[in-house]
């Protein structure tokens, strides 16, 4: 069951919203002023968004593991458009609130919010592998220089240590980097 959190006045738009996310099998909870800090497991948030929310700036906001945020407008200005992008909406929701829509933009939303979380996730692993690479071309700087071998030599002893520990060869070329640096601490 999805956990909503509904940011919004108790008036006719959010009670509409609050009924018609029940309706479809949501778990709502309603709130007004939002929470600076989120009931644990909210999956989204309905927030409301006026052009009073400009000050407003809680953690929830675009965090890598927060919920996904749909803002409720009631009219469209820069303003109000800046404070949709900056507190990282994946959908918004016209006000006054219909029935329809509200589940296609929930859905949008979750759709949208799911695939940014996974791209930031490839994003960090292939962050982190490059990073890697570069660790091992260091690596074998390291070994070519101190012990004049071929650059493929100096990668087959960068694996074989890896295999004869158990570990990756990125935690061994950075084991050799540290050694390095530690090394050369007094030549400088």
């Amino acid at each position: 069951m999805l956990r909503v959190a509904v940011c919004h006045p108790d008036d006719a738009d959010g009670q509409q919203m609050t009924q018609q996310l029940r309706r479809i099998g949501c778990h709502v909870q309603a709130f007004w002023p939002p929470l600076p800090v989120l009931p644990e497991l909210t999956d989204v948030v309905f927030l409301a968004v006026r052009p009073d929310s400009i000050d407003m700036n809680f953690e929830w906001f675009n965090a890598d593991e927060g919920p996904t945020i749909i803002a409720v407008v009631n009219y469209e200005n820069p303003t109000i458009v800046e404070i949709v992008l900056r507190i990282g909406a994946k959908a918004t929701l016209p006000s006054p609130v219909r029935s329809f829509g509200l589940l296609s933009a929930l859905v949008v939303a979750r759709q949208v919010h799911g695939d940014l979380k996974a791209q930031k996730r490839q994003l960090r692993k292939l962050s982190g592998k490059v990073l890697g690479v570069r660790r091992i071309e260091e690596a074998k700087n390291v070994l070519m220089r101190s012990r004049s071998i071929s650059e493929a030599k100096a990668y087959d002893l960068l694996r074989e240590q890896a295999m004869s520990k158990r570990v990756s060869i990125e935690e061994i070329a950075q084991t050799i980097l540290n050694a390095n640096e530690i090394l050369s601490l007094g030549k400088t």
